[in-house]
């Protein structure tokens, strides 16, 4: 890494596509149909990063409450309902991919029929494809925050891990890229930010933190000065 890194690795949900605060409107009405009240700003705070499936997993362990199967099916379609019609973009992503001369890729939780469905809406698809991957398809049990999918994501791009910068804004997502071997930057641009989002983003390992993509340019340049002189 002689002049900067060598790929920039994007999450999706909440870094690309203001798709969060959506999933935490349908799943908290979900869960409190379900016996276990939770307001949208909770499942955010909470749950941001995980898969619904690992949320109704951490539900039932916490509240004894038995989560009926169905609920996994029907919060999907829901979901991908919502998602075709509403989910907008997050804003600047263009301007900062036009100042990042790197290579990138989207590495995502999401499985790749929403990623298609979202980045194609917002207009965002065609400045990653083919280079968009789903931890899903790797296997269920390979999600963040486990590293998988962002060293899956090197590796199609023949690039060390140490030479990867990662746009998260989920701690399962800052931790995961830790884990993988990678740098962090720390996204709370989204809707579903909260007011401790950035100081635990930060304490999960992201090096810095923006809260718009104007300044990720900038922000990466000077990370990668910073790691030349140490």
């Amino acid at each position: 890494m002689s002049n900067g890194f060598d790929l920039i690795i994007f999450d999706c949900d909440g870094v690309l596509v203001d798709s969060e605060i959506i999933a935490a409107d349908v799943e908290s009405k979900l869960l409190t149909e379900a016996g276990y009240p939770i307001s949208a700003e909770e499942m955010g705070e909470r749950f941001s990063g995980m898969t619904w499936q690992n949320i109704l997993f951490e539900v039932e362990r916490e509240a004894s409450i038995p989560i009926s199967a169905s609920l996994l099916d029907k919060s999907e379609k829901l979901l991908d309902l919502r998602l075709a019609n509403d989910v907008k973009a997050i804003p600047g992503v263009p301007f900062a991919l036009s100042r990042l001369p790197m290579p990138r890729c989207v590495c995502s939780n999401s499985s790749s029929a929403r990623l298609d469905t979202m980045l194609f809406k917002v207009g965002y698809k065609e400045l990653f494809a083919p280079h968009i991957y789903s931890a899903k398809d790797l296997g269920a049990d390979r999600v963040k925050p486990k590293p998988d999918i962002f060293l899956h994501g090197a590796k199609q791009l023949n690039v060390a891990p140490a030479n990867v910068i990662v746009v998260e804004d989920s701690v399962h997502g800052v931790h995961a890229a830790r884990a993988a071997g990678m740098r962090v930057i720390g996204f709370t641009g989204a809707s579903h930010t909260y007011p401790s989002h950035a100081d635990r983003l930060t304490d999960a390992g992201a090096e810095t933190v923006i809260s718009r993509m104007a300044d990720l340019p900038g922000v990466v340049m000077a990370l990668a000065e910073w790691e030349g002189v140490l």
